[in-house]
């Protein structure tokens, strides 16, 4: 009897500790699963996480439903993301800074942008969008540097401290030596409503932000940090303006580490196999997003050096925050 009372409860004990760290595939998901995403209602990196979540939810065959947890630039989002418990019910998308260039300027990140994650897969490539309201004077970053030579520093707006777009505003002020001011928001929709009401002139925002109030013609784009964007073929980037930068910039979907390796890959599926639909495809490109499927333990990799090298940028652009 006493070796069967230890037995059974060797066997709860491991009962728990599987329902700890979540079902397998085989069961999984047998409940809604949220999409926690650390970025503004309305943003494009909302409407990238909205639209996955449609076609990830049919693909899977249960509803994933979206929270938004912005502040700090994203980083608020994905810490609690890393620490939603690690059962597949949770997911979240990154862009370059929560997960990237955090770390190069965040001394005290409260996670750890790779031993905090399971990465499920890169979504996709973009750039970031330098944009102006349509009556600023400067067409091009030509315009640009000649009109910061005749008075004050340029305002411009990001959607924080530490985000991509600080950062491409500081390279180009570096690089280009345009005496810039920098002006943090609390993300990217926030910033363009503010551009369109003319209270900022101009701003750096992420492409699915921009690109589609470029298209309807509400905003203008001077350049495009990064490699130049498919979805706004005639927007010439840095580079191509005489400011030597190029990077390639990711989306990329995770989840908590120690989520079971046979969910994760069931949900890693399911993005692969959205991202393959035509339309999806379409409709990405038209949110400045080129999709590029890579792997989760690829991607990862890709991340943990792209971190090191953004360091150094970091370091040179004078980027950190205290």
């Amino acid at each position: 009897m006493k070796l069967r009372a230890i037995m059974l409860s060797l066997i709860a004990l491991a009962s728990v500790a599987c329902s700890a760290h979540g079902e397998d595939a085989t069961d999984y998901p047998s409940r809604k699963i949220k999409m926690l995403l650390p970025f503004g209602a309305g943003g494009g990196g909302d409407v990238l996480g909205r639209l996955l979540a449609d076609r990830m939810g049919n693909r899977l065959g249960q509803t994933i439903y979206v929270e938004n947890r912005t502040g700090a630039a994203g980083t608020i989002g994905a810490q609690q993301a890393a620490t939603s418990p690690p059962d597949g019910y949770t997911i979240t998308i990154g862009g370059m800074t929560s997960h990237v260039l955090a770390p190069a300027v965040y001394p005290n990140l409260p996670y750890d942008p790779i031993k905090d994650f399971t990465t499920i897969g890169r979504i996709g490539t973009s750039s970031i969008l330098l944009i102006a309201t349509k009556d600023f004077v400067a067409n091009d970053l030509r315009g640009l540097t000649e009109l910061s030579k005749k008075g004050e520093p340029i305002q411009y707006g990001s959607w924080g401290v530490g985000s991509t777009g600080h950062f491409c505003g500081e390279i180009l002020s570096q690089k280009a030596g345009i005496r810039l001011q920098h002006v943090p928001f609390s993300g990217a929709a926030k910033l363009a409503n503010d551009l369109m009401g003319g209270h900022i002139s101009v701003g750096l925002v992420d492409m699915a932000t921009g690109t589609p109030l470029v298209k309807d013609g509400k905003l203008k784009a001077l350049a495009v940090c990064g490699g130049r964007s498919p979805s706004l073929p005639d927007v010439a980037s840095y580079k191509e303006q005489g400011v030597d930068f190029e990077r390639s910039l990711s989306w990329v979907m995770y989840a908590p580490a120690g989520v079971p390796a046979s969910v994760a890959q069931k949900i890693s599926g399911a993005l692969k196999a959205a991202l393959a639909e035509p339309d999806i495809v379409e409709k990405l490109l038209a949110l400045g997003i080129s999709a590029d499927f890579i792997a989760g333990d690829q991607q990862r990799d890709i991340n943990a050096r792209d971190i090191e090298a953004w360091k150094k940028v970091a370091s040179d652009a004078k980027i950190e925050i205290k």
